[in-house]
């Protein structure tokens, strides 16, 4: 334990000196070259003739939304797709020209905001598309038809309904009819449900393409991309594959991605632990025997969640080593062993690879019941972005 005791010490100061090099006290560095891999590796999935939408909404899943969207125009995709109006218009004023669809629920009030981002529009009430032409200016306003075949939420489940938006859109001053949508509740479980899905759809978009010739047709997410060819038709929303995460929730290598976000921070101090000595908040750990803890400093208030208490992995110097006691706001600690050699200063890798070791997205949302999409968006504003090309820098 004394050794651990003066070895800290004697670290102390080299630990000032690097965190004044240091930009930060926690990092999301992004690969933007693995995302145009990804898109890539997706289009080479596609059937022939369909096109890909890259979902670069709640910032790009939280690997910043203009830098992201970028990258995936740059690998082959050819639309984006957000949720709100704001991301629209944030897209446009980055300067990003590509076609975009807003694809969540418009208020009166975000309506201008997504007609002056020039935003395509999804509509499942002829309500809407009244509203929009109504507020429509010179330029025609583009507009998707929802037609709801079993998520739930948004869309009309009435074929008649639908059908009736979609003849308002196509002749209504103001507004065009550009698609036909739907979107799938268990594509990365369920695949039966897909089918019964596709099986509402696919009457209403050959109806539609029957009537309105040139409209695009699209379906699928990310997990239909890879799992179901039937359901590409003319476009594919893909959002969380492009970042290089599973959308089954298991192995991004095992579909051929490539995980584009690494979350690390540094070790800030190491200490002597003797048997009984806690750390944390609520002292729930407690030292089973003689030990070295290291504090890192990042916490949830970066995103890292509370649950992960005792119950993660830290990547120091190429190994694993278990977070312990409560993930607190801006500290979590670490248990480095018995007369550790970690040294303050040192990288800590909570997502993405150190060495031979990796840690995932997939991995740390195993452990707290959740999803890779919830860990990614997770990340707050407080942690930097910053981005590289297989690690080069990108302004």
């Amino acid at each position: 334990i004394s050794a651990c005791l003066v070895g800290s010490e004697m670290c102390i100061r080299d630990s000032l000196i690097y965190s004044e090099r240091m930009p930060v006290r926690a990092l999301a560095r992004v690969n933007l070259a693995a995302i145009e891999r990804n898109v890539g590796v997706l289009r080479g999935a596609l059937t022939a003739g369909a096109s890909l939408c890259a979902v670069v909404k709640a910032d790009g899943y939280g690997h910043g939304a203009a830098h992201s969207a970028r990258a995936a125009l740059s690998g082959g995709a050819t639309w984006l797709a957000v949720a709100t109006a704001a991301e629209a218009l944030e897209l446009r004023d980055a300067g990003l020209g590509a076609p975009i669809l807003v694809m969540g629920a418009i208020s009166d009030e975000e309506l201008p905001v997504a007609l002056a981002a020039r935003a395509d529009l999804v509509a499942w009430s002829e309500q809407f598309v009244n509203r929009v032409r109504g507020a429509a200016g010179e330029q025609p306003v583009a507009v998707h038809v929802k037609f709801d075949t079993g998520m739930g939420r948004l869309g009309t489940r009435d074929t008649g309904e639908a059908m009736r938006v979609a003849a308002l859109a196509a002749t209504a001053r103001g507004v065009r009819l550009a698609g036909a949508m739907t979107h799938f509740a268990t594509a990365d479980d369920d695949l039966e449900f897909v089918a019964a899905q596709l099986k509402l759809f696919a009457p209403f978009a050959a109806a539609l393409r029957d009537r309105y010739p040139g409209i695009v047709v699209h379906a699928a997410n990310s997990a239909a991309t890879l799992r179901v060819p039937a359901s590409h038709y003319d476009l594919v929303r893909c959002g969380i594959a492009i970042y290089g995460c599973d959308p089954m929730g298991f192995d991004p290598a095992a579909v051929g991605l490539e995980p584009a976000l690494e979350l690390s921070s540094y070790v800030a101090a190491v200490k002597g632990a003797r048997a009984g000595d806690s750390a944390g908040y609520g002292r729930r750990f407690l030292a089973a025997s003689e030990t070295c803890i290291g504090t890192v400093p990042i916490g949830y208030g970066d995103g890292v969640r509370r649950a992960l208490s005792n119950n993660c992995d830290v990547l120091i110097g190429g190994r694993r080593y278990p977070l312990v006691g409560t993930v607190s706001m801006d500290n979590v600690t670490v248990d480095l062993g018995p007369g550790t050699d970690v040294q303050p200063g040192v990288r800590a890798v909570l997502i993405g690879a150190d060495g031979d070791e990796r840690q995932t997205a997939e991995e740390v949302a195993r452990r707290i019941g959740t999803i890779n999409y919830e860990v990614t968006c997770g990340i707050s504003a407080r942690v930097p972005r910053s981005y590289h090309r297989d690690g080069e820098p990108v302004g």
